[in-house]
């Protein structure tokens, strides 16, 4: 009978514990869990349960900041809080908190260049921040105070839009890692939306107009193209992450209202709807791309702290033989 040595060259592994970054059709065998393992790949996209927030709260950045492995929590209700948090594709680790505790506001950027923005505290806020990998610092505020808003891009290249000042508004702003300037506003005004991309290809999704909508809109760095081809969940309160042109939603309040662990992937065309979260929420945060992203926070009721990872279809996947 052939051996494993006379296929692939060499033996399995015996290991205590697994590899921390087996590549893909490495093989070894956990002494400790008495399992033969290799890594594969996923044919579907599915949730993985990640490490627990510090601070349990909802209504934290809506966009996050940062990737699955290096990833940036902060703000939001545990009461009003400026809880900063940093994750590592396993656990969270605290660091200094916002200089204005607030909450429904929007983020972007990594985890150690990122930018938090608007919110309330709890009157709506323009306040914005810059986060440099250890503490915050103020910068200037948006022009339009308000609250419940998407964000996208990085530190020095960020865009807010939507939110409620408290009229709902579609307004739109560009940040250049100093000051923030006006663009053109959201064709559907609504607050509450998920968003991702950069600044010069954005994409807001989902949002509270005078219902929850799926309404899909995309931004050129100029004016903002509505997708005739909405969410196929209308919600408000999502997480996203991702790119225009390859996105995740996840969770969110649907028209009941009662929170959704719908998920759904973007082609730069179409929603399609893909694995659910394991934890039902609204008002949650994410970031990452849209095989590769984090979801955190949120609210079932009651507040939440837990943290789930997304493995997208071709994702690397550790399995167990079985023999049965």
């Amino acid at each position: 009978m052939a051996e494993y040595k006379g296929i692939k060259g060499f033996k399995v592994q015996y290991l205590s514990a697994d590899p921390s970054n087996p590549i893909i059709g490495q093989t070894w065998y956990n002494s400790t869990s008495k399992n033969l393992k290799y890594t594969g790949v996923t044919t579907a996209g599915a949730w993985a349960t990640g490490g627990n927030l510090n601070t349990t709260r909802a209504f934290l950045a809506g966009a996050g900041a940062g990737t699955q492995t290096e990833a940036l929590a902060f703000g939001g209700v545990a009461p009003y809080t400026g809880a900063t948090e940093e994750y590592n594709g396993t656990s969270w680790t605290n660091s200094n908190p916002l200089n204005t505790a607030r909450s429904e506001l929007a983020g972007a950027g990594t985890q150690t260049a990122g930018l938090a923005f608007g919110g309330a505290t709890p009157a709506v806020t323009g306040v914005t921040e810059e986060y440099d990998g250890n503490s915050w610092a103020n910068s200037n505020s948006l022009n339009t105070t308000r609250g419940r808003l998407g964000g996208a891009g990085i530190q020095t290249a960020a865009l807010a839009f939507g939110g409620i000042t408290p009229a709902v508004t579609g307004a739109t702003e560009e940040y250049d890692g100093n000051s923030w300037t006006n663009s053109n506003n959201m064709n559907t005004a609504r607050y509450y939306p998920g968003g991702t991309g950069i600044q010069t290809a954005a994409l807001a999704f989902g949002g509270w107009t005078t219902t929850n909508t799926g309404a899909t809109e995309e931004y050129d760095g100029t004016s903002w193209t509505s997708n005739p081809t909405g969410l196929n969940t209308a919600r408000r309160a999502l997480g996203g992450a991702g790119t225009q042109t390859a996105a995740l939603a996840f969770g969110g309040k649907t028209p009941v209202p009662s929170p959704t662990t719908a998920t759904e992937e973007y082609d730069g065309s179409t929603w399609t709807t893909v694995a659910s979260l394991a934890t039902t929420r609204a008002y949650l945060a994410g970031c990452g791309t849209q095989t590769s992203a984090l979801a955190f926070g949120g609210e079932g009721p009651p507040n939440s702290n837990a943290t789930e990872e997304w493995l997208g279809a071709g994702s690397p996947l550790t399995k167990t033989v079985t023999v049965s």
